[in-house]
């Protein structure tokens, strides 16, 4: 039976298959119109990427893995492959609330992994923004996110809590706040670096670097805060320093 469905599936598509693996949520009705739009501007996109290059799918598809893994933010405004210009395939990607790097997180320490041990990686990019909502709510102590969320931004108040001598030093808001988006980009570098992946990979002697940068919206650049780790020996010397600030 499962031999003869997954013909169906390839002769008469998808939908077909749905309908006969799960009858009773199998829908006939189409999408709202907003989302079939969706559908239209992908076939779009799909005919202008073929008339560009007629091999570009086959090209993709046929790819070999990416050398660069992307530890970003959610936000739709930085997406990663746009603002630094790079193709499709070439960026292995990771994104969460203000580019969190924690040691119970399953889905970023998963994705870590696949990209050091299979994709073998040999840089990873820690890539905040100015702006952040999440970084913004964990600084002002914002009630408006509780359950999950709330814990979730603990993980960035631990970082203000350790900086927040010298984040008081700051007299004007704003520039407490780009200072919190920078210190978070750099906690989460070292967060990374202590994982056992990372320590694994440079105990095997696997060339791996990782970097600490930051966006601004409002010019679209993006700033090297100037941490790049590629051993035990650099992060040793990050913490014989005591303090990033």
């Amino acid at each position: 039976r499962g031999k003869k469905l997954w013909r169906q599936c390839g002769d008469y598509g998808m939908s077909k298959f749905l309908k006969n693996i799960w009858p009773s949520v199998y829908k006939s009705t189409p999408s709202p119109l907003a989302l079939t739009e969706l559908l239209v501007k992908n076939q779009n996109w799909s005919s202008r990427m073929k008339q560009t290059d007629s091999l570009f799918f086959k090209k993709l598809s046929e790819q070999k893995s990416p050398k660069l893994m992307w530890i970003g933010c959610s936000d739709s405004r930085v997406t990663a492959n746009t603002i630094i210009g790079m193709e499709i395939g070439s960026l292995f990607v990771h994104r969460n609330i203000a580019n969190v790097v924690s040691h119970t997180d399953f889905n970023c320490l998963a994705s870590v992994e696949y990209a050091v041990n299979i994709h073998k990686v040999t840089d990873i990019l820690v890539v905040g923004h100015y702006g952040c909502g999440g970084v913004k709510a964990a600084l002002k102590n914002d009630a408006r996110y509780p359950g999950v969320i709330e814990n979730w931004l603990r993980l960035i108040r631990d970082v203000r809590s350790k900086y927040n001598e010298k984040l008081e030093m700051i007299e004007s808001e704003e520039g407490k706040f780009d200072a919190l988006c920078e210190l978070n980009v750099m906690e989460q570098v070292i967060n990374l670096c202590e994982t056992s992946v990372i320590s694994n990979a440079w105990k095997k002697g696997q060339k791996l670097a990782v970097h600490g940068w930051i966006y601004r919206l409002q010019d679209g650049i993006i700033r090297d805060l100037g941490v790049c780790i590629e051993s035990e020996k650099d992060l040793k010397n990050v913490f014989n320093k005591h303090s990033l600030f």
